[in-house]
This record gives C-alpha cells, sequence and structure tokens, in this order.
C-alpha cells in the first residue's frame, strides 16, 4: 500500500507543478498583441509565453513608470496594478513556449 500512496502523491505534485494560474482579468489588454497564450498576433512584438516570470513583472513595472520607453506599453502598462502585474507575469511565464507551434 505504501507505494501506491507514494505514486499518487508523486502524481499529484507533478500536476501541481504543472499547472496553470488562473487567466487574468486583465489579459485582453496584453492579449491584443501578444496573444492570450504568449504568441504575439503582431508583427515585430515579442512572443511571452514562457519567458522568465521576474524579468517580465520587472519589465511590466518599468514601462509603467517611464523607465522603459514604448509608447503602446507605457499606455497598457500605466492602467496595470502591481496585482495585474503579477497575474500577467504569472500567467505568461507558465505558457508553454511551444504554445505558437500550429500557427
Amino acid at each position: 500500500m505504501f507505494p501506491a500512496s507514494l505514486a499518487l502523491t508523486a502524481l499529484l505534485f507533478a500536476t501541481a507543478a504543472h499547472a496553470q494560474p488562473p487567466k487574468p482579468t486583465r489579459l485582453g489588454l496584453c492579449a491584443a498583441c501578444h496573444g492570450e497564450n504568449g504568441v504575439a498576433n503582431v508583427k515585430g512584438v515579442p512572443h511571452l509565453a514562457a519567458q522568465d516570470r521576474d524579468y517580465l513583472a520587472a519589465a511590466l513595472h518599468q514601462y509603467r513608470s517611464g523607465e522603459r520607453q514604448a509608447a503602446p506599453m507605457r499606455v497598457a502598462a500605466g492602467a496595470l496594478s502591481d496585482r495585474d502585474i503579477d497575474e500577467l507575469a504569472d500567467w505568461y511565464a507558465a505558457q508553454p513556449r511551444d504554445a505558437g507551434a500550429a500557427r
């Protein structure tokens, strides 16, 4: 019985490690250009899928403060709260790198 419970525990941890965070309430703001799954819909716009979570959050904070200059991002990030930024960074970092493979 012990091996079965150990296997179940391992399976639960593996599933939790790959669980998607909840969709951010402000996702539509970013998805218009970067895609809901992090694959950009607009030529020249970077893909965000599987990017480092801390990098994404820092970039959004920098756009919001004006430290990074890109007019569309300044406008979009200016409306984000700290919580919004965390949710968006978590979401895009959790998207698989190959999210747009069928594209």
